[in-house]
């Protein structure tokens, strides 16, 4: 089928160049611009917020006005410089009051939760372990409510003080819909988690994939914060990837793009927990080296050993010179070094960030794995970006998702702010 073929419909306008719709949703409005930069500054004059979005003066007081007396802005004293005087200075700071959201990982050994305020700060936080790898989501969802009660406990809360919730999930998510089409923590499958969350929780939900919220706290938080864009790739029980581009998160067409743990690195290899022969994960991630632990130094999973246990043995043996122990490591870090060369190689990122709990796994980051990741990509005629490590805890997956929840209310308070 050509072209002529199509149905008028179908066939775009004559002409050429990109068609826009008609409100391009990618830019906020200005209001907002105004929120987030004061925001992200923790207190900035009103004349250094006209100059870093490059408007008026005049314009930044009026839209000021709509935030400050719909409760989102304050004014604070700035701090006077050396020697200064007269007035002293007034800048913007959030005011953080205004509202407050939770997030939650949901994982496979450990649920982990915390509550923000409106200008991003944590308030209350909670955990809560658990011995399953896999169940139906409405122990998973009982498991969150318990979590969230924790953490208002803690705060001194009532539940309806929140506006939002955001809960990150292994697996495959569509953000948009908030559905979660696969999980390897979940029985089912094509479940409206965000939609049922919200029913049993009587607040708006948001839903992502882990990997995505962990790099929307690099981005708010972290390293990625003054970069336009960067890859973070996680190492948990499973291997996964998120990417900013241009300063926002990237999804991809259907909100599932980004599952580096499952490209193939191997054909009819290993087993993958998705179903799927060769995937990346299948080599690197914590069952693959529990895998890789059992056939080469018979260390078996029974009712008191534990994944975790196994591993933190692994590693022992391994940094005590066991040489079948060294050569998995050394395995798992060769095919993580051709997966990050991938992605130097696919989206030339200005920084790659490696993070999750098997950062503490140095044999997986080691030098000789980075310096096999730089000798696989291609580095004619440009600069190779820095790969860092970031092990932070587990919270900060949590954090992501909270973020996820805040980002959504700021900009509903920031549309309905009016003068």
């Amino acid at each position: 089928m050509n072209a002529r073929d199509l149905p008028a419909a179908s066939l775009p306008p004559a002409g050429c160049g990109p068609i826009f719709p008609a409100h391009d949703s990618t830019v906020p409005p200005l209001r907002q611009q105004i929120f987030d930069c004061v925001r992200s500054q923790g207190q900035i004059p009103r004349i250094d917020v006209a100059k870093r979005l490059a408007v008026s003066p005049a314009t930044v007081s009026t839209l000021v006005a709509d935030l400050k007396s719909s409760g989102l802005l304050v004014e604070v004293e700035a701090p006077r410089e050396p020697g200064g005087r007269g007035r002293p200075p007034v800048a913007l700071a959030v005011r953080p009051e205004a509202g407050y959201v939770a997030g939650i990982k949901l994982s496979d050994l450990m649920h982990t939760g915390v509550i923000v305020d409106f200008a991003g700060q944590p308030v209350a936080e909670a955990s809560l372990s658990r011995s399953s790898l896999r169940s139906d989501f409405e122990l998973l969802a009982g498991e969150a409510e318990d979590l969230l009660a924790r953490m208002l406990a803690e705060a001194g809360m009532r539940r309806d003080a929140l506006s939002a919730v955001g809960i990150g999930v292994p697996g495959m998510v569509d953000h948009a819909r908030g559905i979660s089409l696969w999980s390897p923590i979940i029985r089912e499958t094509g479940l409206p988690i965000a939609a049922m969350m919200s029913e049993r929780l009587g607040l708006p939900v948001e839903v992502d994939n882990d990997a995505n919220l962990l790099t929307l706290a690099e981005l708010w938080y972290g390293a990625g914060r003054e970069l336009a864009d960067f890859a973070v790739v996680t190492l948990e029980y499973g291997v996964g990837m998120g990417l900013v581009m241009n300063h926002q998160l990237y999804r991809g067409a259907h909100s599932v793009g980004m599952e580096l743990g499952h490209t193939k690195v191997q054909h009819d290899g290993a087993l993958c927990r998705c179903g799927q022969r060769g995937c990346l994960e299948a080599y690197v991630s914590d069952y693959a080296l529990v895998r890789e632990a059992g056939v080469a130094l018979d260390m078996h999973r029974t009712a008191s050993g534990s994944a975790q246990v196994i591993l933190e043995s692994l590693y022992d043996q391994a940094k005590a010179g066991n040489e079948a122990a060294r050569t998995i490591f050394r395995r798992a870090g060769r095919f993580l070094a051709a997966g990050l060369a991938n992605v130097i190689n696919l989206f030339d990122p200005s920084l790659v960030i490696l993070s999750g709990a098997r950062m503490r796994y140095d044999y997986l980051y080691a030098e000789e794995v980075l310096r096999e990741a730089r000798t696989l990509s291609l580095n004619v005629g440009r600069a190779l970006p820095p790969i860092e490590t970031n092990a932070w805890g587990d919270l900060v997956w949590a954090r992501g998702a909270a973020t996820l929840a805040l980002a959504k209310v700021t900009q509903e308070r920031a549309r309905e702010a009016s003068g």
